[in-house]
């Protein structure tokens, strides 16, 4: 089948190709180049992390969201931190650790609008980590900034040692459990051996995730959030993720003038401005929905006052990605382990680095976004799709943790309302704010930096095509069979596309 994958690695986006040729759909594609990502990225992501995806089929006017977030242990509560001597949520160890979404994520995602089983789809992931991957140098610098606190792991020494680029990293116990999820599909990840050996991890280290917690963890479909900008339809993916707050800052980017959205210190300024209005919102009533319904109408209507909250944690490695195919379908998908190598803890035998994305969990018993048993955090992921009068037409996001509704939103502003080409577009240089509201962080190559770094702003200046701004991508569909994508130039990625 003809079809375009885009993704933050070449490996990735080849082995999406590669199932689209055998016959495979964009989802099969967007499984397939995720699974890869999980081994050959592994200081971004993991199977054992979390996934959240907008899926648009053929011939439907909306697309379906897939949730895979998973829950914190059935014993986590805000007394058990602290019993254990902590003031606020740790940022690695077991104490962060939540039930990985990313495997039930991709049985929903191929059973409800895949051509092919995991077994296949899963196929390139297993020989990557079988036979070995090539060490990026963005994986090995990262090897060696982590080493002091990720090598206390006797796991992480063996597995994950700091290594030179080019070298080439095998994880042999990591491919035989995606064989496994390919025969046994993704419940018996959870409910068997796997799932009884990430929970032992976790106890042995004094967390709380347990096997019943990982046997009874479900992700789900939900009801994409929709707002208009311009003519198009905007679609996020509502609480836990931080979806709101795009849709906030797009909805007051939209009251600007034209003039006003050139990049350049004018727009830097409405950023931060725009920035320092939403997140607010996002801090005070953004949780899991099951626990508190976070009301649209702040992040909407920009005449609404913010109150004041405890800003979240920044950090976050992700992994952003996008396919189509000729026959109309189109999906976004991003999937992390939260921090660079998430809590650190490998699960022994298994090859599976697991997530910290309880570091989001409050301890303040009056925050909205408390720790409670069983419960999912604020989610800073989030992928987007645009549609217009009924039909898919841009798939885009970014990877950069508490960044990316800001990161986003610039990509889409470059797409829409700058009118560039979707490689243009993510490669275009960007800016952000830190998580509490400053530094203002400015690539060097950003019209007016230099003026802005002589302001009366708070400015941290950065080389041109810095990780610090995430890696963002996108495909804008043109017609039947007809696209066009982008991949950023931040990351290893490439735009693939296949022949018949």
């Amino acid at each position: 089948m003809r079809g375009v994958v885009a993704t933050p690695h070449r490996q990735a986006s080849e082995a999406g190709v590669e199932v689209l040729r055998d016959g495979g759909n964009a989802f099969d594609a967007i499984v397939a180049a995720n699974a890869v990502l999980c081994v050959v990225y592994p200081h971004m992501t993991s199977i054992g992390g979390d996934l959240f995806a907008l899926c648009w089929a053929a011939g439907e006017r909306e697309p379906i969201g897939i949730a895979g977030a998973g829950r914190s242990g059935s014993g986590a509560t805000i007394d058990a931190v602290r019993e254990r001597g902590h003031e606020r949520m740790p940022e690695r160890g077991a104490l962060a650790v939540t039930v990985p979404g990313t495997v039930q994520a991709w049985g929903r995602i191929l059973d409800r609008f895949g051509r092919m089983g995991l077994g296949r789809v899963l196929e390139p992931a297993v020989s990557a980590a079988r036979d070995g991957f090539v060490i990026t140098p963005g994986l090995a610098a990262s090897l060696i900034e982590t080493a002091e606190w990720r090598l206390r792991e006797s796991e992480q020494q063996r597995l994950y040692p700091p290594l030179q680029a080019g070298m080439l990293l095998r994880n042999p116990d990591l491919a035989a459990v995606l064989a496994e999820i390919g025969r046994a599909g993704w419940l018996g990840f959870y409910r068997g051996d796997v799932g009884a050996a990430i929970a032992a991890a976790v106890q042995k280290r004094d967390g709380f995730v347990t096997h019943e917690d990982m046997a009874s963890h479900r992700g789900a479909e939900v009801e994409p959030l929709r707002m208009r900008y311009r003519d198009l339809d905007i679609y996020e993916l509502p609480p836990p993720t931080q979806g709101l707050a795009a849709m906030g800052m797009l909805a007051r980017f939209q009251q600007l003038r034209p003039d006003q959205l050139t990049p350049g210190p004018g727009f830097a300024r409405e950023l931060l401005r725009i920035r320092n209005e939403v997140y607010p919102l996002r801090d005070a009533y953004v949780t899991d929905p099951d626990f508190f319904e976070a009301p649209l109408d702040p992040f909407l209507q920009p005449v609404v006052e913010a109150t004041e909250a405890a800003p979240v944690p920044d950090g976050g490695d992700t992994v952003y990605l996008c396919a189509a195919d000729e026959e109309g379908n189109l999906v976004s998908l991003i999937q992390s382990v939260a921090y660079e190598f998430g809590s650190g803890v490998i699960a022994e035998g298994t090859g599976i680095n697991l997530q910290n994305r309880g570091c989001y969990f409050s301890l303040d018993p009056a925050h909205v976004n408390r720790l409670e048993p069983r419960k999912r955090t604020m989610h800073t992921l989030i992928p987007a799709l645009a549609g217009r009068e009924g039909r898919p037409w841009a798939a885009f996001g970014s990877m950069g943790g508490d960044g990316q509704p800001q990161l986003q939103s610039q990509v889409l502003l470059q797409l829409v309302d700058h009118g560039l080409d979707p490689a243009d577009a993510v490669a275009a240089p960007r800016l952000r704010v830190a998580a509490g509201g400053a530094p203002l962080i400015v690539e060097a190559s950003y019209p007016g930096a230099g003026e802005l770094a002589r302001s009366e702003l708070e400015v941290k200046l950065m080389p041109s095509s810095s990780l610090t701004l995430g890696h963002a991508h996108a495909i804008v569909v043109d017609g039947p069979g007809r696209w066009r994508g982008g991949a950023d130039p931040r990351s290893d990625g490439a735009v693939l596309e296949s022949a018949h």
